[in-house]
């Protein structure tokens, strides 16, 4: 396979029909873009998703969805749309142009939107993701964070997107291949993660260069990837830390503000593909390369080597050749890393190796992280934002029906926790967000949803830095309760507890006398009465209040909490 390292088309106009587009598109509707959509735009505008010229027409949906082919014939596993809402899709007509704001307001580009259409998201998932199953990260945000209509048409591009973090880092597809013909590079192999790079990491890149007898790129995914990974700002630093292990002339790094899917073999393809628009001619992909674990069953979405299978078949037409990624472990006796399948001494000598499991219960509980397994320096990057988790914040959520017993139980919590001390305590409970946050908000199921986004959303930045938030809301929707976990998990723990007080029993209990309102329908969308509650699953704790007074059952939360070592046993 040559190598081509002429430049690839970009959708930017030049800088002066920039100033003068910009002018002109200050009076155009406009959509503000989602972070998402904002990854996506930035890779169409800089050539990354080359062939693409926009947001993929409706034409060239169905085939993408249907068997990764664009209308005109072309391999291209992904649909990339913009999707918005239906009140906004409702006003434009064929042929507009519309304006695409980042999240401050500013005008990245322009749109003819050619193509408008409510897309089967069902079949989508089936086909894209391989289940329709929301435990799927990118089906969840299909089914309940992204718009319900689909845009597509061409897009002209008029600045990048701003990045302030990591400026020397970012490269765009023309600037690394510039790059590359400067330095007389003519194979470069990329190493595609999403995940701090550990000694493993370091070992099977060598060998992957070795093989391929090729230059080295780490190639960092810096855009949106799955729910609870490290965040990127740490990820770069560990990077960064690890650099200088690599012989300077062979190896360099470059971020990728891509965001992930977590499609498995096509995701694999889309990553082979991308990675050709920017130069490179090899790829490592991994065992379960871009999976996003276990589906509703409790099994792996996809297959160990589907992702390098369905990689492969299609190898010849992408033009960039798969380097399969080699499982690495430690070996104590000749203290080095080893290909498993290629030791043939297995029962005379110790392998060693830490999941990423086990490597996150190592940070939580502060214990130590060898050296055979990751460089000291991306320890110390890990650990500073990873501290053991007594030192971290994190979020109590109490959920149940009104009249349950949560307000009652969460303000015990907070007492007993601010008697321990160590860490500041705020109570978020319903009345008083709805008081204070929430004051306009009604009680539909749209404006309930807000009010407990809302809800989350403090309760991250209170777990962020390293407090402790404590909420007591209905939460009537499993979703939204998702929602918030995702939110609090990114910074700290999530402990769901589950009030299991019966309905009958609240109702009975009703001090407030809303029961009453909601059974004489004076009260809509009651929940419990005229709306549905979706018992928690598999909540942390799940605490029966009949019969148990508000203080065992503020001690069953703290008996967790020490289980799981966010604060010390007495």
């Amino acid at each position: 396979m040559a190598q081509n390292l002429a430049p690839i088309p970009e959708l930017f106009v030049s800088y002066e029909s920039a100033q003068k587009l910009k002018v002109e598109a200050a009076d155009l509707v406009s959509w503000d873009l989602t972070p998402r959509q904002i990854c996506d735009l930035e890779l169409l505008m800089n050539g990354g998703f080359n062939p693409l010229k926009g947001f993929l027409t409706e034409a060239d949906y169905d085939g993408v969805v249907d068997n990764m082919r664009l209308a005109d014939g072309a391999l291209w596993p992904m649909p990339i749309t913009l999707d918005v809402s239906e009140k906004f899709a409702e006003g434009l007509e064929a042929g507009q142009d519309i304006a695409l704001r980042d999240q401050e307001g500013v005008i990245l580009a322009t749109m003819t939107v050619t193509d408008n259409w409510v897309p089967n998201k069902s079949k989508e998932a089936e086909k894209v993701f391989g289940a329709d199953d929301s435990k799927h990260p990118a089906v969840n945000y299909l089914h309940n964070t992204a718009g319900n209509v689909y845009l597509g048409g061409p897009v002209t591009g008029i600045q990048q997107p701003v990045h302030y973090d990591f400026r020397t880092r970012r490269d765009t597809p023309n600037e690394l291949r510039a790059y590359f013909r400067k330095l007389g590079w003519r194979k470069i192999v990329a190493f595609q993660t999403r995940n701090p790079l550990h000694r493993a990491h370091q070992e099977l890149t060598f060998r992957a260069a070795r093989e391929a007898e090729a230059n080295l790129l780490i190639h960092p995914v810096v855009g949106m990837t799955k729910p609870g990974d490290v965040d990127h700002f740490t990820r770069v630093r560990c990077y960064e830390a690890v650099l200088d292990k690599y012989p300077a002339s062979t190896t360099t790094m470059s971020l990728l503000p891509l965001a992930m899917r977590m499609a498995g073999p096509r995701e694999a393809v889309w990553h082979g593909l991308i990675r050709k628009n920017y130069g490179l001619t090899h790829f490592i992909v991994g065992r379960d390369h871009a999976g996003p674990g276990s589906n509703s069953q409790g099994e792996d979405f996809y297959g160990p080597y589907d992702a390098q299978d369905l990689f492969k078949e299609h190898e010849e037409e992408m033009g960039i050749k798969m380097v399969p990624f080699k499982h690495m472990v430690w070996v104590a006796e000749r203290a080095q890393y080893e290909a498993i399948d290629e030791i043939e001494d297995k029962d005379d000598i110790t392998i060693l190796n830490i999941s990423g499991t086990e490597l996150r219960r190592r940070l939580a509980e502060g214990l130590e992280i060898p050296e055979w397994f990751s460089f000291p320096e991306v320890v110390k990057e890990l650990r500073k934002t990873k501290p053991p988790r007594s030192k971290q914040g994190f979020t109590v959520f109490f959920t149940g029906f009104s009249g349950s017993g949560k307000s009652t139980i969460a303000n015990a919590l907070m007492v007993k926790l601010m008697e321990m001390g160590g860490r500041p305590v705020t109570l978020l409970d319903g009345d008083i967000v709805r008081k204070n946050l929430s004051s306009e908000l009604g009680f539909s199921k749209e404006h309930r949803d807000l009010n407990i986004r809302r809800i989350g959303y403090v309760a991250s930045e209170i777990t962020k830095n390293g407090g402790i938030a404590i909420c007591a809301p209905i939460a009537p929707y499993a979703t939204t309760r998702r929602a918030v976990r995702e939110d609090v998990e990114a910074f700290g723990a999530f402990i769901e507890v589950h009030v299991a007080t019966s309905i009958e029993e609240c109702e009975s209990r009703d001090r407030k006398g809303l029961y009453k309102l909601a059974r004489e329908g004076k009260i809509k969308e009651f929940t419990g009465i005229s709306d549905p509650y979706d018992v928690p699953e598999s909540p942390e704790l799940r605490i029966e209040t009949e019969g148990t007074d508000v203080d065992n059952c503020a001690h069953q939360v703290l008996l967790k909490l020490e289980a799981m070592g966010l604060i010390a046993g007495e």
